[in-house]
């Protein structure tokens, strides 16, 4: 899948060629956000007209605009990869959270 990542958001892209457009929407949020072009310059325009226009109607109304990654997420994985986790976390002298976190950001690394 194609992404644009502008001010923190995340918008997915995809084309049609029905109506040979391109067209996404911003993801990761409540709020329905989309955006369109007929090529690829102008798709990447669309897109930030699309972030700065929600960031300016939430200032209008005074509400929060929604953040697309809190830093918070479940992630489900099998009892006995909980339980090496943990077990790692604990000889290593760290929360379950650090050992993820880091062992996350090790593997963005490479």
């Amino acid at each position: 899948m194609n992404t644009l990542t502008y001010k923190g958001y995340l918008g997915t892209i995809s084309f049609s060629e029905e109506d040979e457009v391109f067209y996404g929407k911003i993801d990761h949020i409540n709020d329905m956000i989309s955006f369109e072009a007929d090529n690829a310059h102008q798709l990447r325009k669309s897109f930030e007209e699309a972030v700065d226009d929600y960031l300016a109607y939430c200032k209008e109304k005074n509400i929060e605009p929604e953040k697309p990654f809190k830093g918070s997420f479940n992630v489900r994985v099998k009892p006995y990869i909980h339980q090496l986790a943990y077990q790692k976390a604990i000889r290593k002298g760290i929360s379950l959270n650090k050992y993820i976190e880091t062992t996350i950001e090790k593997d963005l690394k490479e």
